[in-house]
């Protein structure tokens, strides 16, 4: 089912729990005015989907969008850089009715140029956490805690989890009020990385950060399977041109890793996700095999 009759980039998606729908946001091109921020509800049938007309949820330049639910307040909350108003990093909380979305108004979380943002959702404290590169601070990696009331989003104080260049972190909630977030750490050879959160309030804090393999890590992506209680984190390993996967146990503000596990070779753009019954799923674009899906 197409979504966008344009060039779009940039998708993240979304399940609108209560709803019972797929809310997927994209950057999509317009003529004049560049990438501008769209949003769709979609509705699952048997083994195909259906979608609403699409809205626009910023009118400039969007990209790195990052879609998380807010299941205590029944709310879709798009994290994403705002390349309109000086890239800054930005949120916005979207409420579904039948098959489409409204918007309510912009929040600005990082006042400077914002990249590789995600979010996650924390069910136990009932915030959403964003983990993002802050070019205004060094490129350091850094996360802040928002709640959400009404159509609004406020935020606390950002608290930086990785004092140097950050690339790509990822973050996941992993039950008991915790988050993990991996990501590449340039400041120390790009090995892959990951440190535990615990928000308190509307701050969190950090235990200490963790390589979960020694070589130059890129692409990752993380999931929580609740069944096992564990984490998964998939990757690109740059240093020999394959991908793995590999398991994480968190425990208090730590985390510590099994050994990884080789299933692919020449891929880019991996997303794992957590499918019931102790079973994670990866796709990724194959490079070895015509850059397959």
């Amino acid at each position: 089912a197409v979504v966008a009759n344009a060039m779009a980039s940039n998708p993240s998606a979304a399940y609108s729990g209560v709803d019972g729908k797929v809310v997927i946001a994209w950057s999509e091109y317009s003529a004049g005015t560049g990438y501008n921020g769209r949003a769709i509800v979609g509705t699952v049938s048997g083994t195909s989907i259906s979608f609403g007309s699409a809205v626009t949820f910023n009118s400039g330049q969007s990209s790195y969008q990052s879609l998380t639910y807010d299941s205590a307040n029944s709310k879709v909350v798009i994290a994403y850089r705002d390349e309109g108003n000086s890239s800054h990093g930005t949120a916005i909380v979207g409420t579904v009715s039948g098959t489409s979305i409204s918007f309510g108004s912009a929040v600005v979380f990082n006042s400077a140029s914002t990249s590789y943002i995600s979010a996650a959702y924390d069910s136990t404290n009932g915030k959403v956490v964003i983990v993002y590169n802050d070019s205004g601070n060094s490129n350091y990696g850094t996360a802040i805690v928002g709640t959400v009331s009404g159509t609004s989003i406020s935020f606390g104080s950002e608290t930086v989890f990785n004092a140097g260049n950050t690339a790509s972190p990822k973050a996941a909630f992993v039950g008991s009020g915790k988050i993990v977030v991996t990501y590449s750490d340039s400041d120390n050879n790009q090995y892959g990385t990951a440190a535990v959160g615990t928000i308190s309030g509307t701050s969190i804090s950090f235990g200490s950060e963790v390589v979960f393999q020694s070589v130059y890590a890129s692409y990752e992506t993380i999931a929580y399977d609740s069944t096992n209680d564990k984490v998964v984190i998939a990757y690109k390993n740059e240093s020999t041109n394959t991908a793995s996967a590999i398991v994480g146990t968190v425990s208090g503000t730590s985390i510590s890793f099994g050994s990884p596990t080789q299933f692919n070779a020449n891929l880019y753009y991996i997303s794992a996700a957590f499918v019931g019954s102790g079973k994670v799923v990866i796709s990724y674009r194959d490079t070895g095999n015509s850059n397959y899906g």
